[in-house]
């Protein structure tokens, strides 16, 4: 498949409470709410299908990988942003009191791949992380 034309993800998402995620992902993230039941949420991540389900319980992080000095937390999901979409975003986030997991930094600075990166989580403990390319031509560089 060619990357020229990039397919939309599907994502669906465990959340322990609706009103929690919709305050979340619509009024912290801004994303646009599509259809919903009482017991799930279609969110645009920019154009990528996010759903949000209700699953009781706490969610369950797998555990932690060490990237560039961070201890990361997998799973976790997110977007390429532009540069100045993620300063963006991470202003909205520190103005919502969302703490981070990794504050946004530049990571691998000077080398392929140099990009802003930064980790929270969700009010259901999901991880994201979302980042921008100095240079998205080296989204996959080695």
């Amino acid at each position: 498949m060619s990357d020229a034309v990039r397919p939309a993800v599907h994502l669906a998402i465990p959340v322990d409470d609706l009103a929690a995620a919709r305050a979340f992902y619509g009024s912290v993230l801004g994303l646009g709410e599509g259809r919903s039941s009482d017991h799930w949420i279609d969110w645009s991540l920019h154009g990528h299908q996010l759903v949000t389900h209700v699953v009781p319980g706490p969610v369950r992080a797998a555990g932690d990988s060490e990237v560039d000095g961070h201890e990361v937390p997998i799973p976790h999901f997110g977007l390429l942003l532009t540069a100045e979409a993620f300063h963006a975003l991470a202003d909205r986030l520190r103005e919502a009191g969302t703490p981070f997991l990794i504050e946004p930094y530049l990571r691998f600075p000077g080398r392929p791949g140099e990009q802003w990166t930064m980790f929270f989580r969700d009010p259901a403990g999901n991880a994201l992380e979302f980042k921008a390319f100095s240079d998205e031509s080296q989204v996959f560089a080695r």
